[in-house]
């Protein structure tokens, strides 16, 4: 399955309630795993900068990537946004391509 990178802006909102941030991530998770079953995560960060959370995951196609991301909109991220990652090695099998 093709991967993709989740990189996850608070709300203000949400960034004044960090001792909730357990229970919202969770209910965050529920609803992915609810509406997209087929999304498959394989690892999860905080970051320290211009984004706040970083998910690394599998999904069948951008339509199935691009509803992650909404679902992350719809539970108060102020910016949500699912990028295509291609693994490095199949890069440079791109690149002798050309």
């Amino acid at each position: 399955m093709p991967t993709f990178v989740l990189m996850t802006k608070l709300s203000t909102d949400l960034s004044k309630h960090l001792s909730d941030r357990a229970t919202v991530g969770s209910r965050w998770l529920s609803q992915v795993k609810s509406k997209c079953p087929e999304v498959k995560f394989v690892s999860h960060y905080a970051l320290l900068g211009t984004y706040d959370f970083m998910d690394i995951y599998e999904a069948p196609d951008e339509e199935t990537a691009a509803k992650v991301s909404m679902i992350s909109l719809a539970n108060g991220a102020l910016k949500a946004e699912s990028w295509s990652a291609i693994p490095y090695n199949r890069f440079l099998e791109l690149i002798e391509e050309l």
